[in-house]
């Protein structure tokens, strides 16, 4: 199993990260947090919350629902000053900076964004 980690240097705020592991055979980065919490974050789900602006748009309204992004998997994980990570998918996709606080709130709101993420596709007869 391919894995690469990437420690902070600094401390600072509860947000600081201690940790990222990107799980590649798991399709999975792994973020640790100074304030003891730790998300697991599959490459799908990171994938189609990209924070970019061809996912996200510009207004809430714009937001693109993006699908068929099941078998997704991060190729690349750069850091972007200290600060966030840019995550690189197998499909291209590399304009998202994921800043160490979208990623806490990400792993918090998991599983109530999944669910939206879920019932979205399902309304409009999409396919993970």
């Amino acid at each position: 199993m391919a894995e690469e980690r990437f420690a902070s240097e600094a401390g600072g705020s509860s947000r600081w990260p201690t940790e990222l592991r990107l799980k590649s055979a798991e399709r999975m980065l792994t973020v640790s947090f100074d304030d003891g919490s730790r998300f697991d974050l599959p490459a799908e789900f990171l994938r189609v919350e990209s924070p970019s602006a061809e996912v996200q748009g510009h207004t809430p309204a714009q937001k693109r629902l993006v699908h068929g992004k099941r078998d997704v998997a991060i190729t690349r994980v750069d850091p972007v000053g200290n600060y966030a990570v840019r995550l690189t998918f197998d499909d291209g996709h590399d304009s998202g900076i994921y800043s160490w606080t979208l990623l806490h709130r990400l792993g918090r709101e998991r599983e109530t964004l999944w669910q939206a993420y879920l019932s979205a596709l399902a309304a409009r007869g999409l396919e993970r």
